[in-house]
């Protein structure tokens, strides 16, 4: 049964949370399966009775939470979800395919930062912050946008903080996306910081400027490039790959191989998104994947499309380009047969 209901807000309320230029409607029409139509401060809602419901409840807690807050990203969307407790509350489409679980608020990361406390968006990060908690080398294979980074990033904030570690160490290779930059001016901090942005971004996201500035400066965060972790021994320390990838065998063992006295290690990275010169047969991700399974105290958690938090185009591209490989990787692999079959009979 389809209903039409219309929500009024108040003027405020309804430019922050109908976003610049109606962006976050948009992601939302996607999770609640509904038509979503913005007029002034009164949003009419079309859709099954079912969703429709969901719908007022989801806007309700979007209100409350922007009470102390002028602004609200897609993140926090998402995050409002997550807190959701009602069990029957089922979001459809792609950012959360089954029921919320009760407790998925339950493996929360307490940062007491810029943020008080990081959510699971997803069944699948609930499950990785559960390993990086309780294993000692935790390796999150997946797609861009799924939280990978940011998740090791958060729970290595919660670990200092707890006093479990004294230091966290933040390390990717310093390897181009395709392109090759060349001479970059400034000293040698200058130099790397652009290979090493995207962990800044995370940091910044989650902590106070001031704090941060202050853990940086006292070394409590080292951010570095993985080429100068040979060497070392990282005792009482969290350590975090990112990009891994994008490494070659050699560099992923001599990170691993870095693990001393009560220290933990997260590795991320997308096998899908790897950089030449590197291959599928010589990423260190990929063949370190084949060579750790199965060894006690290391966890491989797999993420889809389905646990992306960024955009919500970025799902729908990630899911359109999964298509178009396996389709061309399933049509060069029938080319290969037609032609080994024709040298044969040759």
């Amino acid at each position: 049964m389809v209903l039409v209901k219309e929500i009024n807000f108040s003027n405020r309320d309804a430019q922050i949370i109908f976003g610049s230029y109606d962006s976050n409607l948009k992601l939302l029409e996607d999770i609640l399966d509904v038509e979503l139509y913005a007029r002034g401060n009164i949003l009419k809602l079309k859709g099954e009775q079912n969703n429709i419901e969901k719908s007022i409840l989801l806007f309700h807690a979007l209100i409350k939470k922007i009470e102390t807050t002028d602004s609200l990203t897609h993140r926090d969307i998402l995050e409002t979800i997550a807190q959701i407790k009602n069990k029957d509350i089922y979001f459809q489409k792609d950012i959360l395919q089954q029921t919320l679980p009760k407790n998925l608020e339950k493996q929360e990361i307490f940062i007491k930062s810029r943020k008080e406390f990081i959510y699971p968006q997803s069944t699948i990060q609930k499950n990785y912050i559960k390993a990086i908690k309780n294993y000692s080398l935790t390796v999150g294979i997946g797609p861009a946008g799924t939280g990978k980074t940011y998740l090791a990033v958060s729970c290595a904030i919660e670990s200092i903080k707890k006093g479990l570690f004294r230091r966290v160490i933040l390390t990717r290779p310093a390897l181009e996306a395709g392109e090759r930059l060349g001479f970059l001016p400034g000293d040698l901090e200058e130099k790397i910081k652009p290979y090493l942005q995207p962990i800044y971004d995370a940091l910044y996201d989650i902590m106070k400027y001031d704090e941060l500035k202050k853990w940086t400066d006292q070394k409590i965060i080292e951010i570095i490039p993985l080429a100068y972790m040979r060497g070392r021994t990282l005792s009482d320390a969290f350590i975090i790959l990112d990009e891994a990838q994008n490494t070659t065998t050699e560099q992923i063992k001599m990170f691993l191989t870095r693990l001393g006295i009560n220290s933990k290690a997260v590795v991320t990275g997308d096998i899908t998104q790897i950089d030449q010169p590197l291959t599928m047969t010589t990423s260190g991700l990929v063949v370190c994947e084949k060579v750790l399974k199965g060894i006690k105290d290391i966890k491989f958690i797999y993420f889809s499309e389905k646990d992306v938090v960024r955009h919500y185009l970025v799902k729908k591209i990630i899911k359109a380009y999964t298509k178009y490989n396996e389709k061309n990787e399933k049509f060069s692999y029938q080319d290969n047969n037609k032609q080994s079959s024709e040298k044969e009979k040759n």
